[in-house]
């Protein structure tokens, strides 16, 4: 590993689209500069990189799940293995003490879960033969069973920073259950904002029943209205290649492919929300990308100023590329490696990109 940080700068444009929702259903927005902009959440970012058949397909059982129902999974184990009811009871209730709370989402690695599985297993076949010892019934018996769980539930320790999940190791995860085990994020992610204002649309729909008689009902049988916005969208993200490889278990081999996968989902998976509505697909117009030791820094003051101009791809990359200059002319030089792809002057080539991050 040579340089300590990556930082990406990204410029994707979008069709009309609603890809990221906020409560009332409509775009998400922010105010920059003192205007209107469109925002799409690091959170509906990762998630789409994360979930995408690229990085699935290239992490097989290193991607790991982020759910609420990883102790019902469990038990579902073990009535698969014909435990009895009365343990499977009683260990669910030290499941949900130790492990997770009811209805908390944590961020499991596979092996995390293999490991809970086999673990309370093993606990459940050690408190079947514990009963068959018993002489005592009903409420005694049930309270010697809860006992002898609870005198187990050391075992059922399944947190571990020893595995190679991808996501985790890049997005990281707070277990407040068992902050030992917390993995700080090697990959920060910005929410990625319109390079100028913007006035948030209506579309009035309707949905017309085929079944309706013609000259008897015309009308339709529903009416809506979805709130969409189009917008060219400046991303930043600064990857710990350190913290990355610390994370991976020291795997530089996994660390390169790691990165390069990254840097392909990040220039062409899109937010999937509202694509059967808008096909707002879209792959990133021009990529920055810097390689350095220097203290990273985000170029989104290049926008502060809204850019409302016929020509707004290309005065977007010159106010990107003029204000790293002018911080490189005062700071001195804030990276020390780039490399640039440029749809509008067809300059670069992913393969290359790819490259660039993983070496």
């Amino acid at each position: 590993m040579t340089k300590r940080f990556l930082q990406i700068h990204l410029l994707t444009s979008y069709p009309p689209a609603n890809l990221n929702r906020d409560d009332l259903g409509r775009p998400k927005t922010a105010i920059m500069g003192g205007t209107t902009r469109l925002r799409i959440s690091s959170q509906s970012l990762k998630r789409a990189w994360r979930k995408s058949e690229l990085f699935t397909n290239a992490f097989e059982g290193l991607i790991g799940t982020r759910t609420r129902k990883m102790i019902e999974k469990t038990i579902n184990h073990l009535k698969s293995k014909n435990i009895d009811n009365i343990v499977i009871e009683q260990l669910e209730e030290t499941l949900f003490e130790k492990v997770a709370k009811k209805d908390t989402i944590i961020h499991f690695s596979d092996v995390e879960n293999s490991i809970l599985c086999e673990k309370s297993e093993y606990i459940a076949n050690k408190t079947e033969e514990y009963i068959k010892s018993l002489t005592s019934s009903g409420k005694k018996r049930e309270k010697e069973i809860k006992e002898f769980i609870d005198s187990q539930k050391n075992d059922l320790s399944i947190f571990i920073n020893t595995h190679k999940n991808i996501d985790i190791s890049l997005f990281g995860r707070m277990l407040t259950s068992s902050p030992a085990h917390n993995m700080e994020a090697a990959c920060q992610v910005a929410h990625a904002i319109s390079v100028h204002k913007v006035a948030l649309e209506d579309d009035y729909f309707t949905a017309v029943d085929d079944l309706n008689a013609p000259g008897e009902d015309s009308g339709s049988a529903h009416i809506g209205i979805t709130e969409f916005a189009a917008g060219l969208f400046y991303l930043y993200v600064c990857i710990d290649r350190k913290l990355l490889l610390k994370n991976l278990q020291e795997d530089e081999q996994l660390m390169a492919k790691t990165l390069s996968t990254f840097i392909e989902a990040i220039t062409t998976i899109s937010p999937t929300g509202k694509q059967n509505s808008f096909a707002s697909r879209a792959r990133a117009s021009y990529v920055l990308v810097e390689k350095g030791e220097q203290q990273p820094r985000s170029l989104s003051a290049a926008f502060l100023k809204s850019i409302h101009t016929s020509d707004m791809l290309s005065d977007s990359i010159q106010a990107l590329t003029q204000l790293r200059e002018n911080m490189n002319d005062i700071y001195g030089d804030c990276a020390d490696e780039l490399y640039e792809m440029n749809v509008l002057t067809a300059s670069g080539k992913l393969s290359e990109l790819k490259d660039f991050m993983g070496n």
